[in-house]
């Protein structure tokens, strides 16, 4: 698959080096070019290492599944393809899927010059709006979000593509790390969008990574996952394991109220 990756930042050098190493097509572009061409190198000298995770052929959910499409073959051994950079422009045109990793106070700008050219393309929208909680008490790392709903922004800045948001929840290094199972479950990927084959798209890029995604409902529901980030991220930063609050799936339950 021909992936475009927008921005040179930690979240693009771990998505891309990934699906680099699973054999897909990627190209870096970013607003600095000597970036984007920096990262394209550093990528392209790590192809052939031990990849990450395990297979995800053994995954209770398949992507198949998450759309009721056919089913996904094992995928033969990822050939060695170098990643390049090139313009911001070339890279989303030559691109099947733009990964939006960039700051957010740098897409309106992007929106503006580059959404037409998103039509018809998938997007994945992997940013948080953090911004410091300035009423957190002294010591203590915390956030909150400067806007509920970036993704659906993204979303109107380029109408006609096919947005997805997805990885937002972890820190890049989650994702550029070797592990994969934690506490005998594969790590999962909840996905919002609001167009099935946006969604197996996405959902088939996760696997490759030995991720398990799911679906998580249309793109309206994409800010909960942007204000599930900003929660569990400022736990976590707090030295609270934010996994222990939630029972596995086998001990959960709701019963509605007369």
């Amino acid at each position: 698959m021909r992936i475009g990756i927008i921005g040179a930042g930690a979240m693009a050098a771990a998505l891309g080096g990934g699906w680099a190493a699973a054999g897909h097509e990627v190209v870096i572009g970013a607003r600095s070019a000597e970036a984007a061409r920096e990262l394209a190198a550093r990528i392209s000298s790590t192809l052939g290492d031990t990849p990450r995770g395990t297979s995800p052929a053994d995954t209770s959910t398949s992507a198949a599944q998450v759309t009721e499409a056919p089913g996904i073959a094992e995928p033969e051994p990822a050939a060695t393809i170098a990643v390049r950079a090139a313009g911001i422009g070339a890279t989303i045109a030559g691109a099947e899927v733009v990964l939006m990793a960039v700051p957010v106070d740098a897409l309106a700008e992007l929106l503006g010059d580059h959404g037409g050219a998103l039509a018809g393309k998938v997007v994945i929208d992997c940013t948080n709006a953090f911004l410091p909680d300035e009423s957190a008490p002294e010591g203590v790392t915390a956030f909150v979000l400067s806007e509920d709903a970036v993704a659906e922004r993204i979303a109107a800045g380029a109408p006609k593509a096919h947005v997805v948001k997805a990885f937002n929840l972890l820190a890049a290094e989650v994702w550029a790390g070797p592990d994969r199972i934690f506490d005998g479950v594969r790590l999962a990927v909840p996905l919002c969008a609001d167009n099935p084959t946006a969604l197996h798209t996405v959902a088939t890029l996760a696997e490759d990574l030995a991720l398990q995604p799911f679906p998580a409902g249309g793109l309206h529901r994409a800010k909960y996952l942007e204000a599930t980030s900003v929660f569990t991220v400022g736990l976590w930063f707090a030295g609270a394991d934010a996994r222990a609050m939630l029972p596995p799936l086998s001990a959960a339950f709701a019963v509605t109220d007369a």
